[in-house]
């Protein structure tokens, strides 16, 4: 993990803890510099409490003892972020079972519903013949990412 200081310290500020509430913007980033995400887009920063599984456990490492006005940057590998890709989350799916109003198209995330009810987001990676092969990993599983946080309030 890489990490750049792009400002110090204020004093008297909260320090992040294991189990604090955070108010902060971030933006996720890939190796191509192209943004992936940002809160700063619709100016509405993230709140989340530390260990509530809004963030994984490698995005929260980062921000343990950033305190209130830091702004940093962390360069995360794949393992830390969203984790590899696992081959047990490729499906194959009859091409039958797609229809006109959602078409199977290479590249395309579509929602599926689970026996539970709970939907879940799938990539179109392959048709051969009658037979397509949904990704349900992360979309971001592999990548390398970088991480810029402004923590504005520690709760």
């Amino acid at each position: 993990m890489t990490v750049k200081m792009a400002n110090e310290t204020v004093k008297n500020s909260k320090v992040i803890t294991a189990d604090s509430e955070v108010l902060m913007h971030f933006s996720i980033k890939l190796t191509d510099g192209s943004a992936v995400d940002s809160t700063k887009v619709d100016n509405k920063p993230a709140k989340f409490v530390m260990g509530d599984g809004s963030l994984t456990p490698g995005f929260e490492e980062c921000l343990l003892g950033l305190t209130e006005g830091d702004s940093q940057s962390f360069t995360l590998a794949p393992e830390s972020a969203f984790g590899l890709p696992n081959p047990d989350n490729f499906h194959y799916i009859e091409l039958s079972k797609f229809s006109s109003d959602v078409p199977a198209e290479i590249g395309t995330i579509i929602s599926f519903t689970q026996p539970d009810g709970n939907e879940i987001p799938g990539i179109i990676r392959e048709i051969v013949a009658d037979s397509v092969t949904v990704d349900f990993n992360h979309p971001l599983a592999g990548q390398t990412v970088t991480f810029d946080v402004d923590v504005l309030e520690v709760l």
